[in-house]
C-alpha cells in the first residue's frame, strides 16, 4: 500500500469516527436525559466525557493533519475549492464541540451531586442540557457536509 492510499485510509477512519462518535454520544445522552434519573445521566455522561476524550479529540486532531497530507500530495491548494469549505465547516464543528464538552462535564456533575444529594435534577442541568441539545444540530450538519465535501469533492 502506498502511503497516499494508507493516509487516506486514515483519514477516512477518522472521519467516520467523527460522525459516528457524535451520533453515539448523541443517541446515548438523549436516552439517558429522557429517563430523567440523575444516577443513569451521571453514569451515561462520564463514559460520553470519556469517548469524547478517547475517539473524539483522537480524530479531532488526525483530521486535519491526514487532510492537509493529503492535500499536499495531490497538489490541491488547501484554502480554496471545496477543501476550504471543509475547513470552514470543521471550523464551525469545533466551534460547536468544545462549548459540548464543557457542558457535558457540567451535566455529569450536576447529575453526581444530584444522585449523591438524593435529589432531582437542577434547572441548571436543564438549560444545559438544551443548549447541548441545540449544538448539536450545526455540528452535526457540519461533519455532515464535511463528509460529503470529501466524497463529492466539487469544483467551485
Amino acid at each position: 500500500m502506498d502511503l497516499y492510499t494508507l493516509v487516506k485510509v486514515a483519514h477516512v477512519i477518522g472521519s467516520t469516527v467523527l460522525l459516528g462518535t457524535g451520533a453515539g454520544i448523541a443517541f446515548f445522552m438523549l436516552m439517558a436525559h429522557r429517563t430523567r434519573d440523575p444516577a443513569l445521566i451521571a453514569h451515561t455522561a462520564g463514559i460520553v466525557v470519556l469517548a469524547d476524550t478517547v475517539f473524539t479529540a483522537t480524530a479531532v486532531i488526525a483530521q486535519p493533519t491526514t487532510g492537509a497530507a493529503l492535500a499536499h500530495m495531490a497538489g490541491y491548494p488547501i484554502l480554496s475549492g471545496w477543501i476550504g469549505l471543509s475547513l470552514a465547516l470543521y471550523v464551525v464543528t469545533g466551534l460547536c464541540w468544545l462549548p459540548v464538552v464543557w457542558i457535558q462535564l457540567k451535566l455529569r456533575d450536576l447529575a453526581t451531586a444530584a444522585t449523591r444529594d438524593g435529589a432531582a435534577l437542577p434547572t441548571r442541568y436543564f438549560k444545559l442540557f438544551r443548549v447541548w441539545f441545540v449544538l448539536g444540530f450545526p455540528a452535526f450538519a457540519a461533519v455532515t457536509g464535511i463528509l460529503w465535501l470529501m466524497i463529492a469533492k466539487p469544483s467551485f
